[in-house]
Protein backbone atom coordinates (compact mmCIF):
# COMPACT_ATOMS: atom_id res chain seq x y z
CA UNK A 1 0.00 0.00 0.00
CA UNK A 2 1.28 3.53 -0.73
CA UNK A 3 2.40 5.48 2.35
CA UNK A 4 -0.22 7.53 4.18
CA UNK A 5 0.61 11.23 3.97
CA UNK A 6 -0.32 14.00 6.38
CA UNK A 7 -0.78 16.45 3.50
CA UNK A 8 -1.68 14.26 0.56
CA UNK A 9 -2.18 15.40 -3.02
CA UNK A 10 -5.17 13.68 -4.64
CA UNK A 11 -4.17 11.35 -7.47
CA UNK A 12 -7.54 11.53 -9.20
CA UNK A 13 -9.83 14.21 -10.59
CA UNK A 14 -13.37 15.50 -10.26
CA UNK A 15 -16.15 14.64 -12.68
CA UNK A 16 -19.92 15.16 -12.61
CA UNK A 17 -22.20 12.16 -12.06
CA UNK A 18 -25.96 12.66 -11.71
CA UNK A 19 -25.25 16.33 -11.13
CA UNK A 20 -22.96 15.53 -8.19
CA UNK A 21 -19.30 16.44 -7.95
CA UNK A 22 -17.59 13.05 -7.92
CA UNK A 23 -13.96 12.23 -7.22
CA UNK A 24 -12.61 9.59 -9.59
CA UNK A 25 -9.34 7.74 -9.05
CA UNK A 26 -7.64 4.51 -10.08
CA UNK A 27 -6.65 2.79 -13.29
CA UNK A 28 -9.22 3.34 -16.07
CA UNK A 29 -8.55 -0.22 -17.23
CA UNK A 30 -9.57 -1.77 -13.89
CA UNK A 31 -12.71 -3.87 -14.30
CA UNK A 32 -13.86 -3.69 -10.67
CA UNK A 33 -15.10 -0.42 -9.23
CA UNK A 34 -15.68 0.78 -5.69
CA UNK A 35 -18.39 3.27 -4.81
CA UNK A 36 -16.97 5.04 -1.76
CA UNK A 37 -19.69 6.73 0.29
CA UNK A 38 -18.28 9.27 2.71
CA UNK A 39 -19.45 10.74 5.98
CA UNK A 40 -21.53 13.82 6.79
CA UNK A 41 -18.53 16.17 6.68
CA UNK A 42 -18.03 15.84 2.93
CA UNK A 43 -15.25 14.56 0.71
CA UNK A 44 -12.42 15.97 2.80
CA UNK A 45 -8.72 15.20 2.27
CA UNK A 46 -8.78 12.08 4.48
CA UNK A 47 -11.64 10.60 2.43
CA UNK A 48 -9.96 11.35 -0.90
CA UNK A 49 -6.68 9.86 0.29
CA UNK A 50 -8.66 6.80 1.38
CA UNK A 51 -10.05 6.53 -2.15
CA UNK A 52 -6.52 6.64 -3.55
CA UNK A 53 -5.37 3.95 -1.11
CA UNK A 54 -8.22 1.70 -2.22
CA UNK A 55 -7.47 2.38 -5.88
CA UNK A 56 -3.72 1.77 -5.75
CA UNK A 57 -3.15 -0.17 -2.52
CA UNK A 58 -3.91 -3.67 -3.72
CA UNK A 59 -1.84 -6.07 -5.75
CA UNK A 60 -1.01 -4.96 -9.29
CA UNK A 61 -3.30 -7.69 -10.60
CA UNK A 62 -6.22 -6.41 -8.54
CA UNK A 63 -6.67 -2.69 -9.03
CA UNK A 64 -9.86 -0.67 -8.69
CA UNK A 65 -11.55 2.32 -10.17
CA UNK A 66 -12.93 4.30 -7.23
CA UNK A 67 -15.74 6.86 -7.37
CA UNK A 68 -16.67 9.17 -4.49
CA UNK A 69 -19.88 11.12 -5.21
CA UNK A 70 -20.71 14.10 -3.02
CA UNK A 71 -24.07 12.66 -1.99
CA UNK A 72 -24.75 15.60 0.32
CA UNK A 73 -23.87 18.18 -2.36
CA UNK A 74 -22.16 20.67 -0.10
CA UNK A 75 -24.74 20.65 2.68
CA UNK A 76 -22.71 19.02 5.43
CA UNK A 77 -23.14 18.48 9.15
CA UNK A 78 -21.54 20.94 11.53
CA UNK A 79 -18.73 19.73 13.76
CA UNK A 80 -20.31 21.85 16.51
CA UNK A 81 -23.20 19.36 16.72
CA UNK A 82 -20.90 16.70 18.14
CA UNK A 83 -20.98 15.37 20.73
CA UNK A 84 -24.79 15.73 20.78
CA UNK A 85 -24.84 16.65 24.46
CA UNK A 86 -27.55 19.32 24.38
CA UNK A 87 -31.16 19.29 23.25
CA UNK A 88 -30.34 21.90 20.59
CA UNK A 89 -27.59 19.72 19.09
CA UNK A 90 -29.82 16.65 19.15
CA UNK A 91 -32.58 18.51 17.34
CA UNK A 92 -30.14 19.75 14.69
CA UNK A 93 -28.80 16.24 14.08
CA UNK A 94 -32.29 14.74 14.00
CA UNK A 95 -33.50 17.29 11.44
CA UNK A 96 -30.41 16.76 9.29
CA UNK A 97 -30.56 12.95 9.23
CA UNK A 98 -34.30 13.02 8.78
CA UNK A 99 -34.08 15.46 5.89
CA UNK A 100 -31.10 16.25 3.68
CA UNK A 101 -28.98 13.33 4.94
CA UNK A 102 -31.76 10.75 4.87
CA UNK A 103 -30.22 7.30 4.39
CA UNK A 104 -33.03 5.95 2.21
CA UNK A 105 -32.87 8.92 -0.16
CA UNK A 106 -29.12 8.42 -0.55
CA UNK A 107 -29.63 4.73 -1.33
CA UNK A 108 -32.15 5.64 -4.04
CA UNK A 109 -29.46 7.63 -5.87
CA UNK A 110 -27.15 4.65 -6.27
CA UNK A 111 -28.66 2.92 -9.35
CA UNK A 112 -28.53 6.16 -11.36
CA UNK A 113 -24.95 6.82 -10.26
CA UNK A 114 -23.80 3.36 -11.30
CA UNK A 115 -25.66 3.49 -14.61
CA UNK A 116 -24.07 6.82 -15.58
CA UNK A 117 -20.58 5.73 -14.53
CA UNK A 118 -20.89 2.55 -16.56
CA UNK A 119 -21.95 4.58 -19.58
CA UNK A 120 -19.03 6.97 -19.09
CA UNK A 121 -16.53 4.10 -18.76
CA UNK A 122 -17.93 2.33 -21.84
CA UNK A 123 -18.42 -1.10 -20.35
CA UNK A 124 -15.01 -1.42 -18.70
CA UNK A 125 -16.52 -2.05 -15.25
CA UNK A 126 -17.94 -5.52 -14.71
CA UNK A 127 -18.24 -5.63 -10.91
CA UNK A 128 -18.97 -3.19 -8.07
CA UNK A 129 -18.29 -3.01 -4.35
CA UNK A 130 -19.63 -0.46 -1.86
CA UNK A 131 -17.46 1.00 0.90
CA UNK A 132 -19.18 3.32 3.37
CA UNK A 133 -17.67 5.54 6.05
CA UNK A 134 -19.85 6.40 9.06
CA UNK A 135 -23.00 7.89 7.46
CA UNK A 136 -21.96 6.18 4.26
CA UNK A 137 -21.61 2.91 6.14
CA UNK A 138 -25.33 2.94 6.89
CA UNK A 139 -26.09 3.74 3.24
CA UNK A 140 -23.84 0.88 2.08
CA UNK A 141 -25.58 -1.47 4.52
CA UNK A 142 -29.03 -0.57 3.21
CA UNK A 143 -27.76 -0.96 -0.36
CA UNK A 144 -26.50 -4.49 0.37
CA UNK A 145 -30.03 -5.91 0.44
CA UNK A 146 -31.99 -7.77 -2.25
CA UNK A 147 -31.43 -6.63 -5.85
CA UNK A 148 -28.18 -4.91 -4.87
CA UNK A 149 -25.85 -3.85 -7.69
CA UNK A 150 -22.86 -4.68 -5.47
CA UNK A 151 -20.87 -7.90 -5.13
CA UNK A 152 -19.64 -6.95 -1.65
CA UNK A 153 -20.10 -4.16 0.88
CA UNK A 154 -18.03 -2.64 3.68
CA UNK A 155 -19.14 -0.42 6.55
CA UNK A 156 -16.56 1.34 8.72
CA UNK A 157 -17.31 3.13 12.03
CA UNK A 158 -20.97 2.88 10.99
CA UNK A 159 -23.69 5.35 11.92
CA UNK A 160 -26.89 4.17 13.59
CA UNK A 161 -26.19 0.45 13.79
CA UNK A 162 -29.53 -1.39 13.77
CA UNK A 163 -29.74 -5.17 14.29
CA UNK A 164 -32.88 -5.18 12.14
CA UNK A 165 -30.71 -4.40 9.08
CA UNK A 166 -28.67 -7.59 9.45
CA UNK A 167 -31.02 -10.19 7.94
CA UNK A 168 -31.56 -8.06 4.82
CA UNK A 169 -27.89 -8.20 3.75
CA UNK A 170 -27.47 -10.55 0.78
CA UNK A 171 -23.79 -10.14 -0.19
CA UNK A 172 -20.42 -10.64 1.52
CA UNK A 173 -20.17 -7.92 4.13
CA UNK A 174 -17.35 -6.40 6.19
CA UNK A 175 -18.00 -4.42 9.38
CA UNK A 176 -15.24 -2.35 11.04
CA UNK A 177 -16.60 -0.62 14.16
CA UNK A 178 -14.58 1.77 16.32
CA UNK A 179 -14.33 1.96 20.10
CA UNK A 180 -17.33 4.31 20.15
CA UNK A 181 -20.03 2.20 18.50
CA UNK A 182 -22.49 0.52 20.84
CA UNK A 183 -20.98 -2.94 21.38
CA UNK A 184 -24.29 -4.66 22.09
CA UNK A 185 -25.88 -3.21 18.96
CA UNK A 186 -22.84 -4.17 16.87
CA UNK A 187 -22.93 -7.76 18.18
CA UNK A 188 -26.67 -8.12 17.60
CA UNK A 189 -26.33 -6.67 14.12
CA UNK A 190 -23.39 -8.91 13.21
CA UNK A 191 -25.14 -12.00 14.60
CA UNK A 192 -28.16 -11.22 12.42
CA UNK A 193 -26.13 -11.26 9.19
CA UNK A 194 -26.71 -14.61 7.48
CA UNK A 195 -24.18 -14.35 4.64
CA UNK A 196 -20.38 -14.33 4.53
CA UNK A 197 -19.07 -11.65 6.86
CA UNK A 198 -15.95 -10.26 8.46
CA UNK A 199 -16.22 -8.23 11.66
CA UNK A 200 -13.29 -6.54 13.40
CA UNK A 201 -13.61 -3.85 16.05
CA UNK A 202 -10.79 -1.30 16.11
CA UNK A 203 -10.85 -0.88 19.89
CA UNK A 204 -8.09 1.72 19.88
CA UNK A 205 -9.59 3.95 17.19
CA UNK A 206 -12.29 6.63 17.64
CA UNK A 207 -15.43 6.97 15.58
CA UNK A 208 -14.52 8.49 12.22
CA UNK A 209 -10.90 7.29 12.22
CA UNK A 210 -10.98 6.46 8.48
CA UNK A 211 -12.73 9.66 7.42
CA UNK A 212 -12.96 13.33 8.41
CA UNK A 213 -11.95 12.73 12.02
CA UNK A 214 -8.69 10.98 11.11
CA UNK A 215 -5.87 12.94 12.76
CA UNK A 216 -3.01 11.94 10.49
CA UNK A 217 -0.57 14.07 12.48
CA UNK A 218 -0.85 11.49 15.26
CA UNK A 219 1.29 8.38 14.56
CA UNK A 220 -1.17 6.00 16.24
CA UNK A 221 -4.15 7.43 14.35
CA UNK A 222 -2.17 7.37 11.11
CA UNK A 223 -1.33 3.69 11.56
CA UNK A 224 -4.96 2.85 12.41
CA UNK A 225 -6.14 4.74 9.32
CA UNK A 226 -3.73 2.75 7.14
CA UNK A 227 -4.65 -0.57 8.73
CA UNK A 228 -8.33 0.17 8.24
CA UNK A 229 -7.94 0.63 4.49
CA UNK A 230 -5.64 -2.42 4.29
CA UNK A 231 -8.35 -4.46 6.01
CA UNK A 232 -10.94 -3.28 3.49
CA UNK A 233 -8.69 -4.26 0.58
CA UNK A 234 -7.95 -7.66 2.11
CA UNK A 235 -11.68 -8.31 2.42
CA UNK A 236 -12.48 -7.24 -1.12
Amino acid sequence: MPPVEVDSTPKGSDIKIQGMKTYKTGSPSATTAILLIGDVFGNVAQVLQGADLLAYGGESSHQYQVFVPDFLQGQYASHTWFPPDTEEKQQAIGAYFGGHANFGKAKEKIPGIIKEIEQETKGTITKWAAVGLCWGGKVATLAASADTPFAAAVSTHPAMVDPKDGPSITIPYCLLPSMHEDKDAVKSFADAIKVEKYVETFDDMPHGWMAARANLNDPKAKEGYKRGYETVLNFL
